[in-house]
This record gives structure tokens, sequence and C-alpha cells, in this order.
């Protein structure tokens, strides 16, 4: 569970600024499910923090994704997602829904470079999209065939 205290030392050890918007902020990222989007957040927020804005809740997560804090999840999914998962793991995307899902690292075997990478490129991560249709997508899809 994260304390006001851990939250504290968590900014410190970033030598970021523990403000109380922050803190809300990250305390609802860390407890919506999956991979939620900059209004997902600030809906949740203003709840506990009614003046605040949705540009505050970009700002603190963009501070939160330069530091470490979060992680984003690829971009190409239609708008800005974030993560709290730290742990090594892929993602599979409903191109109809947008939900993104995770998929544990095991998952998938390893992955391995058939090139060598660019000269100086150094990777931080490997992370793999599968893109496909969700169950609730693909059902709904097939009530509405039936139906024609």
């Amino acid at each position: 569970m994260l304390t006001p205290a851990n939250f504290r030392t968590l900014c410190h050890r970033r030598q970021l600024a523990a403000t109380h918007q922050r803190q809300v902020i990250y305390e609802t990222v860390m407890s919506l499910p999956g991979h939620p989007s900059p209004e997902d957040i600030y809906d949740r927020a203003r709840k506990k923090v009614p003046s605040i804005s949705l540009a505050t809740v970009y700002k603190n997560i963009r501070t939160f994704l330069d530091s470490g804090m979060l992680r984003e999840v690829s971009l190409h999914h239609g708008s800005l997602r974030v993560e709290s998962n730290p742990q090594p793991h892929h993602h599979l995307v409903c191109v109809s829904c947008k939900t993104i899902m995770d998929l544990d690292e095991s998952g998938l075997g390893p992955l391995r470079f058939r090139r060598k990478l660019p000269r100086g490129f150094q990777v931080k991560r490997i992370a793999v999209d599968i893109l496909g249709i969700c169950a609730t997508c693909a059902s709904k899809r097939a009530r509405k065939s039936r139906k024609l």
C-alpha cells in the first residue's frame, strides 16, 4: 500500500516535489486497473481534488514517465496510456475497442535480433504488441453479422 510517507520517499529518490496533487494522481494511477488514459485518471482524481485540471494531470503523468515512476504504453493505440506494472511483459491490443491487456513475458519465446542494431543504439526494454480482436468485440461482431 502506498502511504504518504512512501510517496514522499519515492519522489525524493527521483528529486521530485511530493505535492498533494501529485500524490493523488499517482495513487489514482496505481488504483486503476489496466492501462488508464490521462482522461481516465483525471475523471477519478477530480473526485478527490475537484479543482484539479486535465492539464495538471497530463503534466504530472509526463513527470512520472520522465522520472521512471510510470511507464508509457506504446503510443500507436490511439492515445497516451500509462501502466504501473514494473514486471517485464508484453501487450495484447484490441484494434476495435483499444483495450490493452498484459501478457506475461513468459507467454512468448525468447526474442532475438536477426540483424545487428544500429551502432550506438541502446536497448532499454523490448515490448511486443500483439494486435487482434478481444472476445467482447468478436462477440459483438458475430451478433451483428447474424442480424444481417
